[in-house]
Order: C-alpha cells, then structure tokens, then sequence
C-alpha cells in the first residue's frame, strides 16, 4: 500500500509576517476586549459604591428617624401611663367620697322617713304636752281644775 497524498496547504507559501500580524491582531484584539471589560467593570463597581454609599447614609438617617420615633412613643407611652396611674388613684378616691355621700343620703333618708313615720304620733304627743303647760299654768295661776273630766279613756284588763 501506498502512503496518502500530503494534505493541500495553500498557507504553506504565505510569508511569515502575515501570519504574525494575525496571532498580534488576536492578541490587540483580546487586550482591547479586556481593556473595555475591565473599563465596564470599574465604571460597574464605582455606581455599586455610590449607591452602597447612598445606602448607608439613607439607612443612617431612617435609624435616626426610628430612634427618635421610639424616643417619642417611649414618652408619650410614659406620660400615658402616668396619666392613667393618677386618674386610677383620683377615680378610687373620688369613689370613696362617692360611697361617703351615699351612706350619709342613706342615713338621711332613714331619718327622714323615721320624722314622717312618727310625725302625726308626735303631733299629738306635742298637743298633749301643750295642753298639760297650759293647764299647769292655770292651775299655778289658781284655777280649779278638780271637776273637769279632760278625756275618757277605758281600761280593760283583759286588754280588749
């Protein structure tokens, strides 16, 4: 068997600078490529850092605005719940006068019912008692009273 034809290479003629300028074109080529990547890539991380930058300084300001947020909750929280505390104690206070006032109306009352209860027995006690000064003047004035029958009252011993 013979061997096979040598491979046809139409570059086996060319000269060698134009296969060097290729090889360098690629190489400017791939420097320019990385060149621009790398452009991209620090122009890419100098917008990150600016808006990192603004970030921080957006988050430092809302922690401020929070802080003194719950700064001022904290207080009117406290102020509310000694509001409240002094109202509580001013509430149980007034509820005692309150109850105070209730019982001394209570016992009025009781009093007062007891007046008009017994007012008419009272009335003619005080009558009576008038009727008895009156005839005690008289008889201390000389008036002879031995006669007079004043009223009739009937005893019965059995007590009907």
């Amino acid at each position: 068997m013979a061997p096979p034809p040598p491979p046809a290479t139409a570059a086996a003629f060319s000269k060698k600078s134009e296969e060097s300028n290729g090889v360098i074109a690629m190489i400017d080529l791939l420097i320019g490529d990385l060149t621009k990547e790398m452009t991209e890539a620090k122009t890419t991380e100098q917008d990150a850092q600016s808006d990192y930058e603004q970030a921080m300084t957006d988050s430092a300001e809302k922690r401020s605005t929070d802080s003194q947020t719950v700064a001022d909750k904290s207080k009117a929280k406290a102020e509310t719940e000694a509001d409240v505390e002094a109202n509580s104690e001013e509430k149980t206070a007034t509820t005692k006068t309150l109850m105070a006032t209730h019982e001394h109306i209570s016992s009025l009352h009781a009093e007062c019912d007891w007046l008009i209860q017994y007012f008419q027995v009272r009335k003619e006690a005080r009558t009576g008692e008038i009727d008895s000064l009156t005839t005690a003047k008289s008889v201390l004035s000389g008036a002879d009273f031995a006669l007079l029958e004043t009223g009739r009252t009937q005893r019965s011993l059995r007590g009907a």
